[in-house]
């Protein structure tokens, strides 16, 4: 089940996200006591966290909250609107700590770049115009595998605790102030590595990806067994028996899978674990070889 993004009205939508000021509303109840945009979004969530996104609708985030439907909509404009929101509070959970100081090695300016001159790093579509000058606080400690791989973590976590999120496509952004913050962090996070602005677009689409989809097959391992009634290792077991009786000669023919294979083992939660930060190494193996040369000296 996909979802698309920002499929409500975006001048409410945005108003919501960003905490403008309520607009009066007309031909509508005002406000109930009790509720609030918060408390709605928050009783989404819950209703999602619990019962998956299939479940998410106007009528079961009132009943959680002990109203009908009709009475949310005075904050909320529908389910649209609602989900952008979950969204943004679900990514808001992520540490965007800025650090206090700006590395000493860092370089004036980029591979790419003319004197005086920065790279674009916002996603097409986004306002553009960096200041000449940014501000310290900008810059992110000299350990940046530490700091990306931080953020990785975090955002690897935060989808599992919320794999509802993974169901809103990327396609379209929210374009709320905890999204723009994630991404912020992890350009913070990138800088000292120096990349030219075209490889550091790249650099940033394979993190948020590579974090996303392998946080994707970790949710749906976890919820095979419980939607299918049978573990991992029984359906492994069940297979690879069965694999042996079709395919004697399994190993002369995938000499190569079975040698990789071989050097696993454990829970099978254990193996996405693995995988995520085998993978996150090699991806930052990438990025470190695409930075500036180092001083010689």
């Amino acid at each position: 089940m996909t979802v698309y993004a920002g499929q409500g009205d975006a001048h409410r939508s945005l108003a919501l996200l960003w905490g403008a000021p309520a607009e009066p509303r007309t031909g509508r109840s005002g406000p109930k006591p009790g509720l609030s945009v918060d408390a709605i979004v928050s009783a989404g969530i819950a209703v999602a966290d619990a019962e998956g996104m299939a479940a998410l609708s106007m009528r079961a985030v009132g009943e959680r909250l002990g109203r009908t439907a009709m009475a949310l909509y005075t904050y909320v404009p529908g389910k649209a609107e609602l989900l952008d929101l979950m969204h943004d509070r679900v990514l808001a959970e992520l540490p965007v700590e800025r650090p206090a100081e700006r590395p000493a090695e860092y370089p004036s300016e980029l591979p790419g770049e003319r004197p005086g001159e920065r790279p674009a790093e916002f996603p097409s579509g986004l306002p553009d115009g960096l200041p000449d000058e940014l501000p310290d606080d900008l810059f992110a400690a000299e350990d940046w595998r530490g700091a990306v791989t931080a953020w990785a973590e975090n955002l690897y976590d935060c989808y599992l605790r919320h794999p509802w999120v993974l169901q809103v496509s990327q396609a379209r952004p929210v374009l709320g102030p905890a999204e723009l913050a994630a991404m912020e962090a992890l350009l913070r996070a990138l800088r000292p590595a120096a990349l030219a602005p075209r490889r550091l677009r790249g650099a940033v689409a394979a993190l948020w990806q590579f974090v996303r989809g392998l946080a994707a097959t970790t949710a749906d391992a976890r919820g095979a067994a419980a939607a299918t009634g049978v573990t991992d290792e029984d359906w492994w077991a069940g297979r690879s028996a069965r694999l042996v009786e079709l395919a004697p000669d399994f190993a002369e023919r995938f000499p190569l899978l079975v040698a990789l294979q071989s050097e696993g083992g454990g829970a099978p939660e254990d193996g996405h674990l693995e995988a995520f930060r085998s993978g996150l190494a090699v991806l930052l193996d990438g990025i470190a070889a695409e930075g500036l040369p180092t001083d010689p000296r």
